[in-house]
């Protein structure tokens, strides 16, 4: 029998980072793809709304220097990365502490230096005097985190993954970490990292997160995070990405389109997110989701007036709804106008009623002083922002659904940038197995022609 025509060697739904690195290794095989995006713009949820001159992120998920598929992933070579300060600072009693920054002297890779009080801190009127509020317990507590964080980045990763999987806090609490120290520390930096600020991740994925935190520096991409899926897009080949076409089925032939019909391919990579995944791919398990809401504000006042600098601010009391807030126009000044700070913050889980006076409130007791004069600039909330990973956790979700049909996305690894651009490693590396990358792959026209939409 002849094989029946294809207009395309395989078509990726949805162009989101994952389907866009999916496409770049395949094209760099010899693969005719053509990325098929349902909304105006690609991007998914690594979006970025521009007002007035700022740059706001959507959900403002942290990024790791460490990240692997950051330096692997074909078109993200001109990638700028903003780090923050070394560590975080922890706001625990009216103060703040500086944590998880490399000792002086000491490697990058994993030394722990806590905790030093900033001299210069603002003092929360509530804050009882003369107390420390060491978020850490004292120094045999602080030198044992230090001593497991040095070794967890020294630990490979394959060595981290064949651990005991139990829920983050419980496995914590079993390796004999101190209640104060979870707490003090390491609940906020897993819920700043993961989203999780009950530590109900799996401890695998936990500890995937600390290796990057004790491995690498926290940052984001210049300009947003949409300049991802942007540096990803533009270099593809003109014409490869088509926005405003929504997939309605697949098969390991063909994508039926609302827009174009159906177009004939070899294999078809869904890469959206879980949801829209399972309405094409029946049968998909949906997992559970983390609400993220982010706040962004605006001040004219100078940054000198902030004490967090650069670094990123976390609450270790939990006392109102930010999980952690920054001036990122410290980190990354392209994100606001000359003469302007932007402050982001972060809300997990469902946000209160009257958020952005919550959140002001909760600010003013961070930064210590008064936000009456901010300016909201956007209250972002996405109710399916982070998949969760409750224990057990498949970090190696299958890819292949059937020889012909696969799936990519931050829900077949970990709920990370780094995962999404894993699991399309993986997939495209499925699709060159099974189609066979060196077989009878055309090179034709760079953006294969698509029906003309009825």
């Amino acid at each position: 029998m002849l094989e029946p025509a294809y207009q395309v060697d395989v078509v990726i739904v949805g162009a989101g980072i994952a389907g866009l690195s999916a496409a770049h290794r395949l094209t760099s095989a010899g693969m005719t793809t053509a990325v098929l995006e349902a909304a105006p713009y690609p991007g998914g949820r690594m979006s970025t709304e521009k007002v007035d001159g700022f740059r706001l992120d959507r959900i403002g998920q942290l990024l790791s220097t460490s990240y692997p598929e950051l330096r692997l992933a074909p078109g993200l070579g001109s990638l700028t990365l903003r780090r923050f300060a070394p560590g975080v600072l922890l706001h625990r009693d009216g103060r703040m502490h500086r944590a998880g920054a490399p000792a002086a002297g000491g490697s990058a890779r994993g030394a722990l230096h806590v905790v030093r009080a900033l001299a210069s801190a603002p003092r929360s009127p509530a804050s009882s005097p003369g107390r420390a509020g060491a978020p850490v317990g004292g120094a045999v507590d602080q030198a044992r985190l230090g001593t497991a964080l040095g070794r967890i980045a020294a630990t490979p990763v394959e060595r981290l993954l064949s651990r005991p999987e139990l829920p983050a806090a419980r496995a914590l609490a079993a390796r004999g970490v101190p209640a104060r120290t979870i707490d003090g520390f390491l609940r906020p930096l897993l819920a700043a990292l993961l989203c999780d600020p009950e530590l109900s991740t799996s401890s695998r994925c936990a500890d995937l997160a600390l290796h990057s935190f004790a491995s690498g520096r926290l940052c984001v991409p210049e300009g947003g995070a949409e300049v991802l899926p942007e540096l990803l897009a533009g270099a593809l080949p003109a014409g490869t990405v088509r926005t405003g076409v929504r997939a309605t089925s697949v098969s390991t032939t063909s994508v039926t389109t609302a827009e174009h019909g159906v177009i004939r391919c070899r294999a078809v990579l869904v890469a959206t997110d879980a949801r829209a995944a399972a309405e094409l791919l029946p049968g998909l398990r949906v997992p559970d989701f983390h609400p993220v809401t982010v706040v962004h504000h605006t001040t004219d006042e100078p940054a000198a007036a902030f004490a967090t600098g650069t670094s990123l601010l976390l609450d270790a009391d939990r006392g109102g709804p930010v999980a952690h807030t920054a001036v990122v126009s410290n980190v990354d000044p392209s994100r606001a106008p000359a003469g302007r700070l932007l402050i982001s913050s972060t809300v997990l889980g469902t946000p209160p009623d009257g958020v952005d006076t919550a959140v002001r409130i909760h600010l003013a007791r961070l930064y210590g002083t008064s936000t009456r004069r901010w300016e909201t600039l956007a209250v972002h909330h996405t109710p399916e922002a982070v998949p969760v990973m409750r224990a057990p956790h498949d970090l190696r979700r299958p890819v292949r659904i059937l020889a012909g049909l696969y799936v990519c996305g931050d829900h077949r690894d970990t709920s990370t940038v780094q995962g999404a651009l894993h699991s399309a490693h993986r997939a495209a590396s499925a699709i060159l197995t099974d189609l066979g990358a060196a077989g009878s792959l055309h090179r034709a026209d760079p953006a294969p022609n698509l029906p003309k939409a009825a």
